[in-house]
């Protein structure tokens, strides 16, 4: 039986060579589950990291309860590592949250508390400490894809997000859609979400996996792709089945 079916929600936190913030992400984990809301457990994917993440992840799910993790046999990209989470979840709700803690767990249970009646709970970064450059490509890049998908979102690029796991599995997934959750999960029959201020810290460790390219060209060359999808995305309803 897959461990994460003994939890209500389960937090997704994809690696790829994040060594320095292992230590950091356990202590600040492992306190906050006691306090979460909902009975929770947190599900490390390792994104086919080259310095000792790996190593570091094993050693930290063997000495807690609650812990497990996947790791990639080779690097595959953040949405590659997102859609793994989602695939080997079981409980009824996920969380998403990057491994350079510039968001806080803790702020899970603000979006907890705003995920009933709504398919995702997404986080906006209140007085974000990235560099003015940074602020300008996002707010460029947001600018864009509001334009292309009229998703409505303010902050696509805050990863601090809780969705029902159901609907995460309905998801049309492809590389770079983790900028495109609020947009795709509108595209279900009933889809909604629901956006909470949340916290922003500047990075203390580790280097950032985001430049000019991902963070600016490639979320351009990604709405065209969402509009063409969106064209052809199916939603059904079975009203009937015999199946057990």
């Amino acid at each position: 039986m897959n461990s994460t079916n003994s939890y209500r929600f389960t937090i997704i936190v994809p690696v790829y060579n994040e060594e320095d913030n292992i230590s950091a992400l356990e202590k600040r984990l492992s306190a906050f589950l006691p306090e979460c809301i909902e009975h929770a457990c947190v599900l490390f994917v390792d994104d086919g990291s080259t310095d000792s993440s790996l190593a570091r992840i094993r050693e930290v799910c063997a000495r807690n309860a609650g812990f497990y993790y996947i790791s990639f046999e080779k690097n595959a990209g953040l949405s590659a590592a997102l859609k793994a989470g989602i695939d080997y979840t079981c409980s009824e709700y996920l969380g998403y949250m990057d491994a350079d803690l510039q968001t806080a767990p803790e702020d899970f249970n603000l979006l907890l508390k705003h995920i009933d009646g709504h398919s995702m709970a997404m986080g906006i970064r209140a007085e974000r400490k990235d560099s003015p450059f940074k602020r300008l490509q996002s707010k460029i890049a947001n600018g864009f894809r509001r334009m292309m998908t009229h998703d409505g979102a303010t902050d696509t690029g805050c990863p601090l997000k809780v969705l029902r796991t159901d609907a995460a599995r309905r998801l049309p997934l492809f590389k770079g859609m983790h900028r495109f959750l609020p947009a795709l999960i509108l595209l279900q029959d009933g889809g909604s979400y629901e956006q909470v201020p949340v916290r922003h810290f500047p990075r203390t460790a580790g280097k950032s996996k985001f430049h000019l390219w991902n963070r600016l060209w490639g979320p351009f060359a990604d709405c065209f792709a969402y509009r063409w999808m969106k064209k052809r995305y199916i939603n059904y309803s079975v009203g009937e089945t015999d199946l057990t």
